[in-house]
């Protein structure tokens, strides 16, 4: 999720109703969303940070306009030795067929994540569970009014968990539930989704205004051709995030990546 004032309802959530609760809650949904949606829509900055995307890899990786470079440490289980870095690193560099198929898997994942953000405030009734100065959480459970626009988004239908908002920036903090039901597409052949699987998303601040995800875990058991580009078991951590010029080159990139310890 790049996909990138004090709160009134702060004041209010003493003496608040349910029913006022739960619209304070969508509002405060609303205006996550949308200074996400605003965010990602404004940040051009690029990143280098180290990745930890399975038990049986680590790696550096550097954000570029041409895709992202990466600097792998451990493949397989199995540390590669600077040489075989430095090929790896070399042959994406070479292959701007791979930097393409790169950006247009990445510009994909990017589309599918603001439409399904933007559903957010409808697709669930949410409810203020908690409030101190600095965040806010938020349970989340199905609204079943909510007509979903195609298949992907039937997912929400099954989903309830909670969401945490930054107070003062309205950033999405964490976001973290389960599947409460089995979700099925084209009767189990196109997918296949059990009930009691997890999802938990991290994020924060590591730059002014600029916040990333920082973990990503996802345990769902099943199947689902219509997500094949999104891990459905995993455990994704990301750490010691460096800020890197706006318009890095490739080979700038090969530079600051080997600058890194292993």
């Amino acid at each position: 999720m790049r996909v990138r004032g004090q709160w009134l309802v702060l004041a209010l959530l003493a003496g608040c109703s349910v029913a006022a609760g739960g619209q304070d809650a969508k509002g405060i949904v609303g205006q996550a969303v949308q200074t996400e949606l605003a965010a990602s829509r404004d940040d051009h900055s690029h990143w280098l940070y180290y990745e930890v995307p399975s038990a049986a890899v680590t790696q550096w990786v550097a954000e570029t306009n041409y895709g992202n470079l990466r600097r792998v440490l451990r493949q397989n289980g199995v540390s590669l030795s600077l040489p075989a870095q430095h090929r790896l690193i070399d042959r994406f560099i070479q292959d701007a067929q791979a930097q393409a198929k790169q950006r247009k898997a990445g510009q994909h994942d990017d589309k599918q994540a603001t439409e399904m953000l933007k559903l957010l405030p409808n697709a669930f009734v949410w409810t203020i569970t908690a409030s101190n100065a600095s965040d806010t959480t938020l349970h989340f459970r199905p609204d079943p009014n909510f007509q979903p626009p195609d298949w992907e988004t039937r997912v929400f239908a099954a989903m309830e968990g909670d969401m945490m908002v930054d107070n003062a920036e309205h950033r999405i903090v964490s976001l973290k539930g389960r599947l409460i039901h089995d979700v099925k597409f084209g009767y189990g052949l196109l997918g296949d989704l059990k009930a009691g699987g997890t999802f938990d998303v991290e994020r924060r601040e590591t730059g002014k205004s600029v916040w990333q995800i920082t973990q990503t875990h996802v345990h769902i058991q099943g199947h689902a051709l219509l997500f094949k580009n999104i891990s459905q078991n995993g455990d994704d951590v990301l750490s010691r995030f460096q800020p890197l010029p706006g318009d890095i080159s490739l080979q700038q990139a090969e530079i600051e990546l080997l600058k890194q310890p292993e």
